[in-house]
């Protein structure tokens, strides 16, 4: 999968994974000690976020039901509260400086695209 911001035509992580069960989003990316560039953790439903017992700092994308950005959180730090989000349906959990290199902004439209089936 790829999380691709339609937007501004960029790529925003190739190597991503879903949380969308209980525990996985529990756990989100608890006990990670680094996130690789181009790595990105959706988890849906979701309208706020923790940092509890995590190590390093991550950008957080809130989108609405059609994938627009409504909040960005940038570099949000170990053992702190994200904010409750309103209208918030999914996140994207990102490394730490991952929005501002793919230039992602409010109003921006974030897709997730599946890999095509390639046809035997």
């Amino acid at each position: 999968m790829t999380i691709v911001n339609e937007t501004r035509g960029a790529t925003i992580a190739d190597t991503v994974e879903i949380a969308n069960t209980f525990w996985r989003r529990g756990k989100g990316l608890i006990g990670r000690g680094s996130l690789p560039d181009g790595y990105g953790l959706v988890i849906r439903p979701c309208g706020s976020i923790h940092m509890f017992f995590m190590s390093i700092p991550i950008d957080v994308l809130h989108l609405d039901r059609q994938g627009h950005v409504i909040k960005i959180l940038h570099g949000i730090k170990p053992w702190r509260l994200g904010p409750i989000v309103r209208k918030s349906a999914w996140v994207i959990e990102l490394p730490a400086g991952a929005a501002a290199r793919s230039g992602t902004q409010i109003g921006d439209v974030i897709v997730v695209v599946q890999p095509e089936s390639v046809a035997a």
